[in-house]
């Protein structure tokens, strides 16, 4: 490989030929380069459109508690601590930590976009 100025340069070169994982909330999401001034040619994940949250069937709606996570909410859920990103989706915050840092808060618990069933499907 040949070597490389910037150190992010081999980051860019990493995502750019990395094949996210189905349960990654990247799977699917193309690449696109950008051209710096200088010519060089920095390659970035398009971004992530959030699925509309009326289009998720319900599983169930949580009330937060004292020292609830997106993580923990996921791993009991959904089975898996890294799909926190899906309780995320169906309560649409721009900081993730807001899904639980007000305890009494109602927050909905989905099926994945798309996936007919639960309460409202």
């Amino acid at each position: 490989m040949a070597s490389l100025e910037n150190p992010l340069d081999a980051v860019a070169l990493t995502q750019a030929s990395t094949a996210y994982p189905r349960s990654s909330r990247y799977y699917g999401l193309g690449t696109a380069q950008f051209t710096e001034a200088d010519g060089r040619q920095v390659t970035y994940l398009r971004r992530r459109l959030l699925p509309d949250p009326a289009s998720m069937a319900d599983l169930t709606t949580h009330t937060v508690g004292a020292g609830d996570r997106p993580d923990l909410l996921a791993a009991r859920y959904l089975g898996n601590a890294e799909q926190w990103w899906r309780i995320a989706d169906a309560n649409p915050l721009l900081d993730p930590r807001e899904l639980t840092g007000e305890p009494g808060r109602q927050i909905r618990i989905t099926l994945p976009s798309g996936v007919p069933g639960g309460a409202n499907g």
